[in-house]
């Protein structure tokens, strides 16, 4: 493995590692801190710590980084949703922290339950997803 391929592992399992410090943090619009947060805060935090700067926004991140098929996507990667039905835009941002044959499973955090781990094989999740992100090379 080329050094640059372990720094670029390394960085994406500490930031994946971080993220989890925040399961179950309650919800809060705007959020970035242990008190409560949203997803998208959820995500700069996390990635901000090991020196990866993300847009503030879901909708600006998810034009950051590259694009992945979600049958490429691996853990690291961003997931986004629109899981608002009376916006057509991208809503909602979620971090790859596992990746089976079976299953992808992502951190975000939730209006309704806080910080927590779902599956894209929910079919809630499947029906809203709409795209992935690389943003570590």
């Amino acid at each position: 493995m080329q050094q640059a391929e372990i720094q670029r592992a390394n960085t994406i399992i500490s930031v994946v590692n971080y993220s989890k410090t925040y399961l179950g943090t309650p919800y809060k619009y705007g959020g970035m801190d242990p008190s409560g947060m949203d997803c998208s805060g959820l995500l700069q935090l996390s990635f901000l710590r090991y020196g990866v700067e993300l847009p503030r926004t879901t909708r600006l991140m998810s034009k950051f980084g590259n694009k992945v098929k979600l049958k490429q996507v691996d853990v690291g990667d961003l997931v986004f949703f629109r899981t608002n039905k009376k916006s057509r835009g991208i809503n909602h941002v979620g971090l790859v922290v596992n990746r089976t044959p079976k299953t992808i499973d992502f951190i975000h955090s939730s209006s309704s339950q806080g910080v927590m781990i779902s599956s894209i094989n929910n079919p809630y999740w499947r029906k809203n997803y709409v795209k992935s992100r690389r943003v570590i090379y």
